[in-house]
C-alpha cells in the first residue's frame, strides 16, 4: 500500500493508494497544517485511524527538498524522509516539492480534470511547466526526454517580481517600502499577495473606495475571499481592478516560466485560486499578457496553456511517483 501526501501551509491532504490505481484515493482525510507541530504527529494520527501495512510513502511539501529533507516554507517544520521512515517500519520515504508532486500527477489526470485556455499546437510535443498560485507561488518545471516527462520543482516563485509598466512599478515601490530586502513574484501571486495588490490600488486612491459593505465582508472571511467575489460579481470598481491586474501580472510570470522551460509540451495552472477566478481567466486578460513576450509571440502562441481543476493533483502525483520507484 502507498501512502501519500500533500502538505501545503494550509491543509495536508492523506490518503492510500495503490501502485495500480494512482488516481482514486483510500481513506482521504484532510487536517489542518498550521495546528499539527509536525507531519509525523499527523502521520502517526492517521496511521491510528486508518491502519495499514505502508510500503511505500511519499509527500509533496510547499519547500524546497534537499537531501530528502525539506524545511517547509510557510510552516515552521522541518520534514525529513529518513525519520519518517523510521516510522513506517523502514519503508522507503520520498519527499518532493509539491509543485515537483504536482507535476507528476498531471501523467495521472484525465481529460475532464483540465479546462484549456488555448489550444496552441495540436502536435504540440517538449518540456512542460506548471505554475500555482495558492498559499504561495510554486512552479516546476518537466523534462521531455522524447517519450516522457520527468519532473522537477523549483523555487521560481521566490524570484524577483518584475514590473512590466508604470503601475506596476509603482505596485513594485509599494511592496519595496514594506519588504526592502527583496520583492518576489510570491508577495503579488499568492491569497496573501492578492491582498497586497489590493492595498496598492487602494492607496492610490485612483480606482475607487473601499465600501462600508466590503470592509464588513472582510471582517466576516478572508479578506481574499471578499475582494475576488466582490470583484468576479462585478460590485466594486476597486476589486475588480485588482482581480486585473493580479490576473495580468499571474499571465506575464505564466510566460516568463513558458520561455525558461521552453515548455512547448505545455503550460498548466495549478493551485487553489485558478479554478477559483477560471471565469476571469478566460476574458483574455491572463492570455494576453502570457503573449506578449516581443519577439517570441509567435513561440507562446504555440504551447497549450491548461488550466488543472483536480484539486488532489499533488497528492495523485505523490502516489505516482511512488508507484513508479
Amino acid at each position: 500500500m502507498i501512502l501519500a501526501g500533500d502538505i501545503g501551509g494550509t491543509k495536508t491532504n492523506l490518503a492510500f493508494f495503490t501502485s495500480k490505481d494512482c488516481y482514486t484515493p483510500r481513506n482521504l482525510k484532510t487536517y489542518s497544517s498550521k495546528e499539527n507541530s509536525s507531519l509525523e504527529a499527523i502521520v502517526t494520527d492517521y496511521l491510528k485511524k486508518f491502519p495499514e501495512k505502508v510500503d511505500r510513502a511519499c509527500f509533496g511539501i510547499a519547500g524546497p527538498v534537499i537531501g530528502n529533507r525539506c524545511e517547509a516554507t510557510n510552516l515552521p517544520w522541518v520534514v525529513d524522509g529518513k525519520a519518517l521512515s523510521r516510522k513506517l517500519k523502514r519503508a522507503p520515504v520520498w519527499l518532493l516539492n509539491d509543485l515537483e508532486s504536482n507535476a507528476w500527477g498531471v501523467a495521472v489526470l484525465k481529460k475532464t480534470d483540465f479546462h484549456v485556455l488555448h489550444d496552441g499546437d495540436a502536435k504540440a510535443k517538449g518540456n512542460r511547466a506548471v505554475i500555482a498560485a495558492g498559499t504561495g507561488l510554486g512552479e516546476a518545471m518537466m523534462f521531455f526526454d522524447g517519450e516522457t516527462h520527468h519532473a522537477f520543482g523549483i523555487e521560481g516563485g521566490h524570484a524577483d517580481l518584475a514590473p512590466r509598466n508604470d503601475l506596476e512599478i509603482e505596485l513594485f515601490k509599494f511592496l519595496l517600502a514594506k519588504w526592502p530586502q527583496h520583492v518576489s513574484c510570491e508577495r503579488v501571486l499568492s491569497g496573501p499577495g492578492f491582498k497586497n495588490v489590493y492595498d496598492f490600488l487602494k492607496s492610490t486612491g485612483r480606482f475607487g473606495t473601499e465600501p462600508a459593505w466590503l470592509t464588513e465582508e472582510m471582517q466576516k472571511m478572508d479578506p481574499s475571499a471578499a475582494i475576488t467575489k466582490a470583484g468576479l460579481a462585478g460590485k466594486s470598481d476597486l476589486c475588480a481592478k485588482t482581480l486585473d491586474l493580479f490576473v495580468s501580472v499571474y499571465g506575464a510570470e505564466a510566460g516568463n516560466l513558458a520561455l525558461k522551460a521552453m515548455a512547448t509540451g505545455g503550460l498548466y495552472i495549478g493551485g487553489g485560486i485558478g479554478p477559483k477566478i477560471i471565469d476571469k481567466l478566460k476574458d483574455g486578460t491572463f492570455m494576453q499578457a502570457f503573449f506578449a513576450k516581443g519577439r517570441f509571440q509567435n513561440l507562446l502562441k504555440k504551447i497549450p496553456v491548461k488550466v488543472i481543476l483536480n484539486d488532489k493533483t499533488a497528492l495523485l502525483g505523490a502516489a505516482y511517483y511512488a508507484a513508479t520507484r
